[in-house]
């Protein structure tokens, strides 16, 4: 195979899993508001439909949001159910088959081809796949269409920063509705690789691997996992295929000698991918092969310390909101996901907490490059109820299983500031639904430290992170100058006047580092209006800013902080950089306050 994560040039939609072939479908779609909810009954998704008055009267370019200026429509109220249209060029070989891939339609999708059913998925943030192959006519031209629903003023759906209001206001944004990733054909053998996972074990050398198939396989099925850095091949396993998930481990003598495995081992300022190629055979004939990547990393929390690869390290994160003027969620191209990524290493940064969205997996496939920690998080809903625990755990299990190949991710967050469960404190329902989420993050992946509530009234997991929006830099040297005087800004309400650590707190880590994962928010140079405190010259942001970090970085008790953020958001006007990611200082100025070596 001639395809590799290490030389790719990040356009694949899915860089965990590549293949040579496929085709974009993003770009011109019909389009069709349906307000009053008659399309299903009109039955749009049919191709007679276009008889007479046609629907799909507009066109929109798919993958920009409706309510986004880039995608020609730039309609920003109120609009629950869309509809897409696209005539596709697309057949199968036989023993092949045609997969329409949907990289996120916010918040229910139906897709129809040539009028039958193809797939139906609930969730705004993650990816689904259609298999068009048995419902596709004769001859190579198709109809699909995509009809998504998202009930703007449904307050129990995962809606992260979409504002309820007409328009934005104070930390909301516009909503997204309706496909917002990528849209893709691929034609795969009918035995195909559906995913591949990976698990480093440091002290036994060896990389644990699984995959998983699309078939039961027949008598004869192997599938061989191999791994190389550019032309060193570090280790290969093949395993009989008894069912359709595959697991086996591959043994990599290189990084035995631990005084020799620096060279290998993936970490900010040496992100060393580790190409892998994975190969399902009959009779040791090739059927599939799909390239992916891994990063030899691991993660853990001990006495105070995030450790990366066992070494403690300080944790200097930026909070992203992913969110761009004229095309809101989504990048305005595919080269903003790298700029973006080189903008936060440029400003000093060695992590980015990713805010109330799952980001695209360009995006993180350009932190794993480049060596970019990334904390992912999930957008989370306003109110609680049964449906609304069942809709977040139905989300959060399939976010965990798509993003945690990823190398660049070693932290999860399900839940922000009591973001869904607000009465946390008095009711024991909402309690347990941030505990159960914690212990689902960990039975899916044990490999990462999992914060339980990001900000306050923290359940359990793995690290105690404060939100801590004082703008004096001399209290907030004060409260974290040192073990004790953190200590009592735990026990006490805590800054945002709420309980740090939930009073019903279950299997919190007795040396669970304690971080700052929200500070900062000045406001300068911006046209918003939000930022908890403003200032009106360059001198005044530098002073500024330069305290506060040095309030923090100079903390012995703290394990690392999150800057809030990046880029100015609509009216948020507290980004380090303009929301046409402009530094608001010079890069290497602001680099300098950030590290503390200014």
């Amino acid at each position: 195979m001639t395809l590799r994560a290490s030389t790719h040039d990040g356009t694949h939609p899915r860089p965990t899993l590549m293949r040579e072939e496929w085709t974009s479908l993003d770009g011109p779609w019909g389009f069709a508001h349906d307000d009053e909810g008659v399309g299903l009954a009109q039955r749009w998704h049919e191709p007679a439909a276009s008889a007479g008055i046609d629907p799909f009267d507009r066109t929109i370019e798919v993958p920009f949001v409706p309510e986004s200026e880039a995608s020609g429509i730039h309609d920003t109220g109120f609009h629950p159910i869309v509809w897409y249209r696209r005539t596709i060029t697309a057949s199968a070989a036989p023993g092949m088959r045609v997969l329409l891939h949907l990289g996120a339609v916010d918040h229910e999708a139906h897709v129809w081809v040539d009028g039958r059913l193809a797939g139906h998925h609930v969730g705004g943030q993650t990816a689904f796949t259609c298999d068009l192959t048995d419902l596709m006519d004769a001859g190579e031209e198709h109809v699909v269409v995509v009809r998504a629903f998202d009930d703007p003023h449904d307050a129990e759906l995962p809606r992260g920063k979409q504002d309820w209001e007409q328009e934005p206001h104070a930390i909301w944004y516009h909503r997204s509705t309706g496909i917002w990733r990528s849209v893709w054909l691929e034609t795969v053998p009918a035995q195909h690789v559906t995913g591949f996972h990976w698990d480093v074990d440091m002290p036994r050398a060896r990389v644990d691997v699984s995959a998983r198939l699309a078939q039961r396989p027949v008598p004869g099925t192997t599938v061989r996992i191999g791994l190389a850095v550019g032309d060193e091949v570090l280790g290969a396993v093949e395993v009989t295929a008894m069912d359709t998930r595959i697991e086996g481990t591959v043994d990599i003598p290189a990084i035995r000698n631990t005084q020799a495995r620096d060279r290998l081992l993936w970490r900010p300022g040496n992100p060393v991918i580790v190409d892998v190629t994975v190969q399902v055979l009959h009779d040791g004939e090739l059927v599939d092969e799909v390239a992916s990547y891994l990063g030899l990393r691991t993660t853990g929390i001990d006495r105070g310390w995030f450790l990366l690869n066992g070494e403690p390290m300080f944790v200097r994160s930026v909070l992203e909101q992913g969110y761009w003027p004229s095309s809101h969620l989504t990048a305005p191209s595919l080269a903003a996901y790298r700029e973006e990524v080189e903008l936060i290493l440029d400003l000093g940064f060695t992590a980015a907490r990713i805010h109330q969205k799952v980001e695209d997996p360009r995006f993180l496939f350009w932190a794993d490059r480049l060596g970019l920690l990334i904390w992912g998080e999930t957008a989370n809903a306003y109110a609680f109820s049964p449906r609304a625990a069942g809709a977040i755990t139905h989300e959060w299990t399939e976010i965990l299983e798509q993003v945690r190949a990823h190398p660049s991710v070693v932290t999860w967050v399900p839940v922000n500031e009591s973001w869904g469960v607000r009465d946390l404190a008095d009711s024991a329902a909402q309690r347990e639904l941030t505990i159960a989420l914690t212990a689902l993050t960990r039975s899916i992946d044990p490999t990462r430290p999992v914060v339980a509530n990001d900000g306050y009234e923290i359940t359990g997991g793995d690290v105690i992170a404060l939100h801590d929006y004082d703008t004096d830099a001399e209290t907030l040297r004060a409260r974290y100058a040192g073990e004790e005087s953190t200590a009592r800004a735990i026990a006490s309400r805590g800054p945002q006047r709420r309980r740090p650590i939930d009073d019903g707190a279950q299997g919190l880590r007795e040396d669970a580092p304690v971080m700052v994962t929200e500070f900062g928010g000045i406001a300068y140079a911006a046209e918003g209006t939000w930022g908890y405190a403003t200032v009106s010259s360059p001198e005044e942001y530098a002073e500024k800013i330069t305290g506060l970090f040095a309030a923090l970085n100079g903390s012995p008790a703290l394990a690392g902080h999150c800057y809030t953020q990046l880029t100015d958001t609509l009216q948020e006007a507290n980004g380090l950089a303009t929301a046409d990611r402009t530094p608001k200082l010079p890069a290497e100025q602001i680099r300098a306050i950030v590290t503390g070596r200014g």
